[in-house]
């Protein structure tokens, strides 16, 4: 019994040093690209005038002029708000929008250092260093270590991963949404319940983590078949637990008194309302389209979109630039629902249904490139389709090295990204 135990065990061993290995390569590879082109771009191009606007008292900037610099990855745009609340609760207003787990993880990760930007960045840092080890393991049950490798560096470098070492709710929700999933492949289902509830209280997607977990409870990883549902057991009850973490954030607010449903109307101060499933597709389509307009005429009067503030010819590009996004990511889907398992793909489909139904009216698509960043059965169908194709890999890794350079360099001089 021993003598057929140890291999097992062993090649265990293995699989657990792959895991760590690959997802340390990526991670420390990554984010020395991030803080290079970040702080490249801010000695070179300083940051933008409207900087101050975003973050008046100045909490992205304490560290005068060097260090400032040096911190120019950490903290922008929504870190503003994330780090806000850590340091003063919710206050009513658009505060409620921002669910509370990582404000909380700020707090707790900040207080050593007596900065929760230091803090919660080597807290998200430290968050996606989990989440690649995970998501090699995950992609380890069902393919090679070259798959899996694959999958943790296209997941490190996609264009928009600076988001998972910024303070950001991003690497947290990363880490949470592929352990949950993880949990469920190995039939743990308790945890699995509270991995999704814990993702339920890092914002609202969370909740739709129950798709993938109950697919994969009901039919095993493969494509569903009624005539291979698994029975219902009493476990099945730990599923309940992801709805009841966005439940338990509604009833905090009512309990200090706050309205227990401003998380979802604290939206309106983005502008983002249900337009109806799907027509933001639609409405970012027309938005890209006028936007080809406006720069091809040559002149920033008359808007022909509808206006989101700042020069029009800089909207028009996001607008185009954001359906270009839009594109890729179908592609990226329809190749999940081809040859991932079908609780996979669900997954991604509920996950894009929810933004692209939840439009920003001046600007229909925007953040989409940010939550495409958290969907991680994408970047496993990516691993796949490059996979033993080293023209592919050179394209794909080459490309999104570069595009996480520039965005990089964006987002730190305080220039919108997503």
């Amino acid at each position: 019994m021993l003598s057929r135990a140890l291999p097992a065990r062993l090649a265990v061993a293995v699989a657990v040093d792959d895991s760590v290995a690959d997802a340390w390569r990526a991670l420390w590879v990554s984010r020395l690209l991030v803080w290079a082109a970040a702080i490249a771009a801010v000695l070179l191009f300083g940051l933008s005038d409207r900087a101050a606007d975003f973050d008046p008292a100045g909490v992205t900037t304490p560290y005068g002029p060097t260090g400032d610099v040096l911190a120019a990855p950490l903290g922008r745009w929504d870190s503003v708000w994330f780090m806000a609340i850590a340091s003063d609760g919710y206050g009513g207003g658009a505060r409620e929008a921002f669910f509370p787990l990582y404000p909380l993880v700020l707090k707790i990760a900040g207080a050593p250092f007596g900065s929760t930007l230091v803090g919660g960045a080597l807290a998200s840092t430290a968050l996606l260093g989990v989440a690649l080890v995970l998501l090699h393991r995950l992609v380890a049950l069902d393919h090679e270590r070259a798959v899996a490798r694959n999958a943790v560096l296209v997941t490190a470098l996609f264009p928009m991963s600076f988001f998972f070492s910024a303070v950001y709710s991003e690497a947290l929700f990363l880490a949470l949404s592929i352990a949950a999933v993880y949990a469920a492949r190995r039939e743990r289902w308790a945890w699995a319940g509270a991995l999704g509830l814990l993702a339920a209280t890092t914002r609202s997607a969370g909740v739709l983590l129950l798709v993938p977990l109950a697919m994969i409870y009901l039919w095993d990883a493969g494509r569903p078949s009624l005539r291979a549902m698994r029975p219902l057991r009493a476990d099945a009850l730990w599923l309940l637990l992801v709805p009841l973490g966005l439940a338990a954030y509604c009833g905090f607010l009512a309990l200090g008194g706050n309205d227990p449903l401003a998380p979802f109307r604290a939206q309106e101060v983005w502008f983002r309302s249900f337009a109806g499933p799907l027509v933001g597709a639609w409405e970012g389509l027309v938005a890209a389209v006028q936007g080809a307009r406006q720069l091809l005429s040559g002149a920033r009067e008359p808007v022909y979109f509808t206006a989101a503030g700042g020069d029009p010819f800089v909207v028009a590009r996001h607008n185009i630039e954001l359906l270009v996004w839009l594109v890729l990511a179908l592609v990226a889907v329809a190749g999940v629902l081809r040859r991932l398992p079908a609780a996979y793909g669900a997954y991604v489909v509920a996950a894009l249904a929810l933004p692209l139904s939840h439009p920003v009216a001046p600007q229909p698509l925007m953040s989409l490139p940010r939550f495409v960043a958290v969907l991680f059965p994408l970047a496993i169908w990516l691993a796949l389709w490059m996979t033993g194709r080293a023209a592919r890999e050179r394209l794909v890794l080459g490309a999104f090295a570069v595009g996480l350079a520039v965005y990089s360099g964006i987002f730190a001089t305080w220039h919108w990204v997503a």
